[in-house]
């Protein structure tokens, strides 16, 4: 998200007047890339870009070809293919051992709908998005063109604004099959006169995290996690903070508007107060909300005296809320300085957001990246 939050910003710096642009988008992956889909670069005909679709190997020659399509204002779809010995082909002895490919847009700066304004209108939602675009088309129309782009809302919205017709249905399911699983895909549709090929691009929501503390220790957890891309919000005394962090965070709220604070699906909170009854109070009122893990700095048996009391007063932690309380906090790597536990704390909340085990990745018997 962090990317397309660049992008978008980069977008609407650009002097339009004097400049055209375009989007270049991972649309497929066969095999291994170090990118997957949905990387984009927003890329300028001065030379200038931002964003990336590999680890470096291929934006130069997406740069020209991109500049290419600006000219001729003509969508086209570019593979690479690094799973072959072929000295012409670009990306060869990467060892990537993967096909990609890439779409490259034109941007209409006066179409509303376009993609990097379609992701605009994604970016701050706290629900999974949709977005369709077209990669593949081989049939004479005028109704859709290659690299358009469509935002789904709901299934009325999506067939009032989609042009086939004959596909909305099989579509929808598609759609539907995308949000429930949260991954994104390519599919492919015949129609009467030929076929087309989608990509139907899940977008999740950042990961809001809520950082329950004032003390020194908040402060690198707040840069890191917001170098990730994620939404941070500090909940504590804004009188004994520094000043930088209401730079850094998205937003400091005091202690006694906590209870106010939206939770969803994607948000999560580390108790940092240092404080056994500040850590037991935020701990009680996490649990009576849907918020899927609170991590808790300090040893076991400090949590289990909060468990106790609780157990004492009525009011036993489940099984189901155990499971979502990750105490002591964050992955075992030795972490010691605010710094390193701050790269634990955010390694563990990444490992089971991406229900992933947290391992070596020498020892994964998988590929990297699960399709």
């Amino acid at each position: 998200m962090k990317e397309i939050k660049n992008i978008i910003d980069a977008y609407h710096q650009i002097d339009f007047s004097q400049h055209k642009v375009a989007l270049a988008t991972v649309v497929r992956v066969e095999g291994s890339s170090y990118r997957r889909a949905g990387a984009r670069m927003l890329i300028s005909d001065s030379g200038e870009w931002v964003g990336g679709i590999s680890g470096g190997c291929l934006e130069g020659d997406a740069l020209k070809r991109a500049r290419f399509a600006i000219a001729q204002n003509k969508a086209s779809v570019v593979t690479y293919d690094t799973s072959e010995d072929d000295p012409y082909q670009i990306g060869v002895g990467l060892g990537c051992n993967g096909i990609i490919d890439v779409l490259l847009t034109p941007l209409d700066v006066e179409n509303p709908n376009n993609q990097v304004l379609a992701l605009q209108q994604c970016v701050e939602s706290r629900k999974p998005e949709v977005l369709v675009t077209v990669t593949k088309l081989r049939m004479e129309t005028d109704a859709i063109q290659l690299g358009d782009t469509f935002h789904f809302e709901s299934a009325n919205q999506f067939e009032s604004i989609f042009p086939l017709k004959e596909i909305s249905e099989e579509l929808l399911s598609d759609i539907q099959d995308g949000l429930i699983s949260t991954k994104s895909s390519i599919k492919s549709y015949s129609l009467e006169d030929g076929t087309i090929q989608l990509f139907i691009e899940v977008l999740i929501p950042a990961t809001h995290l809520l950082v329950y503390g004032g003390n020194y220790d908040i402060y690198p957890m707040v840069k890191l996690a917001k170098e990730i891309g994620w939404k941070v919000s500090v909940i504590c005394n804004p009188l004994k903070v520094q000043k930088q962090l209401f730079t850094w965070a998205d937003a400091v709220i005091e202690k006694e508007n906590a209870k106010n604070i939206a939770i969803d699906p994607y948000t999560v909170a580390i108790l940092m107060a240092h404080d056994y009854n500040t850590d037991f109070t935020n701990l009680r009122h996490l649990l009576s909300t849907e918020i899927p893990y609170i991590g808790m700095l300090g040893p076991k048996k400090r949590s289990d005296k909060m468990f106790k009391a609780m157990a004492e007063e009525g009011e036993s932690v489940s099984e189901k809320d155990a499971a979502r309380i990750a105490s002591p906090v964050g992955l075992d790597i030795g972490a010691n300085t605010p710094e390193e536990i701050a790269i634990s704390i955010l390694a563990e909340i990444k490992t089971i957001f991406s229900k992933r085990s947290g391992e070596r990745l020498k020892f994964r018997d998988k590929p990297i990246y699960e399709v």
